[in-house]
């Protein structure tokens, strides 16, 4: 398990604010994957191509990793809160979740077969991405993928609400040109992109979703 007890100021407001929505969090998107079909079609993309066991780092309440296994991926989540952890492991016990950090993940190189970081890249400051996409490019052996998904834009926001409670979170939204530009530089190659338009239950302040697959290259 990652020691967060030290982590920066970010990665501890995120933290709290996860711990405090995770009941609410849960109920409120358990079921939000059933109306989006390209973003399923990007999950069931990715359990296509990965092989071996699969992290999904900032799991929150495990909705994605449980729909991952349901395609078949042998996969686990990882997440900052402890709260988020404990509503994982209630909601689906037969799955294994850990707390850590996807600064800092306590796996050895080259332990995986793909890396899952849906959305749970969008309160890292922008600065602190490389030391991200470092860490999935250490802990994936040679030949596999990354699935990221991401707010698309050019914008960076406090909230104050979520979910019904409050809380004190940054929410950063990327330039896609710039993402692909810190995986590469990480040693990721970018294998498709898909840029969708905000449905019906996001628009207008959501803005556009990204998603990219990207691989770790045989050989590094």
């Amino acid at each position: 398990m990652t020691d967060v007890t030290g982590a920066s100021g970010y990665l501890r407001a995120t933290r709290t604010a996860y711990d405090i929505v995770a009941v609410d969090y849960e109920r409120l998107l358990r079921d939000e994957l059933d109306r989006k079909p390209l973003d399923r079609a990007m999950l069931a993309a990715f359990a296509d191509v990965s092989r071996g066991p699969v992290a999904e780092v900032g799991c929150g309440p495990g909705r994605v990793t449980a729909h991952l296994r349901g395609l078949g991926v042998d996969v686990f989540g990882i997440d900052l809160s402890p709260e988020m952890v404990a509503v994982a492991r209630r909601t689906h016990p037969g799955l294994r979740f850990e707390v850590g950090s996807m600064t800092a993940l306590d796996l050895a190189d080259g332990a995986l077969g793909g890396v899952v970081a849906w959305y749970s890249t969008v309160h890292t400051p922008p600065e602190v991405l490389p030391t991200v996409f470092a860490e999935c490019h250490r802990v994936l052996a040679p030949g596999g993928h990354v699935l990221l998904a991401f707010k698309a834009g050019d914008q960076h926001w406090h909230r104050d609400r979520a979910y019904g409670h409050e809380v004190s979170l940054d929410v950063y939204w990327m330039p896609p040109d710039d993402v692909a530009a810190l995986m590469t530089a990480a040693g990721l190659v970018v294998d498709a992109r898909l840029v969708r338009e905000p449905d019906a239950t996001e628009r207008p302040a959501q803005g556009r979703q990204a998603f990219f697959l990207a691989h770790k290259p045989e050989g590094a």
